[in-house]
């Protein structure tokens, strides 16, 4: 029996191992069919290395030039059009966006679908090349013998260069709304951010039924509130004003672990990513405490507990409250003028986003907090929390060495997870890039920040519906140039 079942095992993992094998090879001859068709064929107006590669009864279709049938007159028209215009053409590969799927009979493949995203640069003498569109493509190939030929195109989505970087959903109102709809999300709120600046602030939506969203909409972010937080605390680092690994039982201690010994152990580095021992909230201990369930530094638990903790220390010792602290270092300086902590008289209620349910009902009612939490509910709008992602983006007015310090990963390398000082961490993108992210979710809010700090880019997104996290990877896609990579890796 154990033989048996060693043998079943090792003709599952052969086929595995060997499919996986078979899909690599598939992805480098498909890929090498790409350069053959574009590098040597349509780059340099090479009719015979397009014929070659081109089956007879070739279909085409292109979105604004129409249909092309057969070899013969894709070779005609490409001449026609392509190589006989006063500049010469040139097709750029986005790889990042390339997929690749078999098509197999009997388990053998015969045949792959191509599909992907494209740019085309105008090459003229004397000048630079120059973007003139980019488009979306499938290709059909099929295997003949050993030959690999190119059966059927769509070319698709072709736009300007001023074009390039948007998403149509989200261009098209009446059509973004319309989804919002069909997924019960009532509001969304988008801030953009490309070359270091807040490139754009768009609100589509409804506060709640027949109340459209103004563009300075407020929205309850949630947990978007900590990494607010955490640079406010860093800033303090950075002046000297604070330590990230002095206990912070030197200012303050919770009086339910006055009496562990964990208490003054635990620093404010511990709390910035997530190791504090403390579970997100007391109230999930059966005693209703707070209370350590590990030593700080020795694992990781997510924790608004640990926030609060950090307020009460920071509180303690600047004799301030937090939102003072705050104004004077963060939302004076940015004129975030609509970002609160807490309700107060001057948040206007007619702009704020109630909250909806999975189904888009206004079932929530509002808290109105008459307290600052460390953790949650901060009060902001789409603008007001751009410029915080821009400054980000900036360094945050922090030394390199400290900027670099809240984006390398505190914990141990098998913790399944890697974070910063307030941020979680997606490492190993394209070249040096990695992103910076936190998300917001409470009930009928799912709200979204994620930075890009190599290439200046990065999104906000607020929305006041339990079902928000569903748009939240095609805003990704739509708006970052390593959106697909990012999403590939967040499944």
């Amino acid at each position: 029996m154990k033989l048996s079942r060693l043998l079943f095992c090792l003709f599952l993992l052969f086929h595995v191992v060997n499919g996986s094998a078979q899909e690599k090879d598939l992805h480098q001859k498909i890929m090498k069919m790409d350069s053959l068709l574009f590098e040597e064929g349509f780059n340099k107006c090479n009719m015979e290395a397009l014929k070659k590669i081109t089956a007879e009864d070739l279909e085409f279709y292109h979105d604004q030039g129409g249909i092309i049938l057969g070899k013969s007159d894709f070779i005609e028209t490409t001449r026609k059009n392509i190589c006989s215009i006063n500049y010469k053409p040139i097709r750029k590969l986005d790889k990042e966006s390339l997929e690749v799927f078999p098509l197999k009979s009997n388990g053998k493949i015969y045949g792959a679908i191509q599909s992907g995203i494209h740019e085309f640069y105008a090459k003229e003498e004397g000048k630079e090349p120059y973007l003139t569109s980019t488009a979306k493509f499938t290709h059909l190939w099929l295997k003949q013998g050993e030959k690999w030929l190119l059966k059927r195109v769509l070319s698709y989505d072709h736009r300007g260069p001023e074009d390039a970087h948007k998403n149509n959903i989200f261009e098209d109102r009446s059509t973004v709304e319309t989804w919002l709809r069909e997924n019960r999300v009532p509001a969304l709120g988008l801030a953009v951010l490309k070359d270091y600046k807040l490139k754009e602030v768009k609100i589509y939506g409804e506060l709640e039924e027949n109340v459209p969203a103004p563009i300075d909409a407020i929205f309850n972010v949630a947990s978007l509130t900590k990494p607010i937080v955490s640079v406010l605390t860093l800033k303090l680092v950075n002046n000297g004003d604070w330590d990230l690994d002095t206990p912070v039982s030197r200012y303050w201690t919770d009086p339910d672990v006055k009496d562990d010994p964990n208490s003054r152990l635990l620093t404010t580095r511990h709390i910035l990513s997530h190791q504090s021992g403390f579970k997100n909230w007391r109230w999930e201990n059966n005693s209703g405490k707070l209370a350590f369930d590990f030593e700080p530094g020795t694992g990781f638990n997510y924790s608004g507990e640990g926030f609060e903790y950090l307020q009460k220390a920071l509180e303690s010792k600047f004799g301030k409250p937090l939102e003072v602290l705050a104004d004077s270092l963060l939302f004076q300086p940015l004129e975030m003028k609509d970002t609160h902590f807490y309700w107060k008289n001057s948040v206007e209620e007619d702009r704020f986003a109630q909250w909806h349910n999975s189904e888009g009902v206004h079932e929530y009612q509002v808290v109105k907090d008459t307290s600052a939490s460390a953790a949650d509910d901060l009060l902001t709008t789409m603008e007001d929390y751009g410029k915080f992602a821009e400054y980000v983006l900036n360094g945050a007015g922090l030394s390199k060495e400290l900027f670099q310090e809240m984006t390398s990963d505190q914990l141990s390398e098998n913790s399944g997870i890697k974070m910063g000082l307030g941020w979680e961490l997606l490492p190993n993108l394209k070249g040096n890039e990695y992103a910076i992210l936190h998300t917001g979710g409470d009930k009928g809010v799912f709200t979204l920040i994620m930075l890009l700090p190599e290439t200046g880019e990065g999104v906000v997104m607020f929305t006041n519906g339990d079902n928000g996290n569903k748009l939240s990877f095609k805003i990704i896609e739509a708006y970052l140039s390593l959106g697909k990579q990012i999403t590939g890796k967040s499944n």
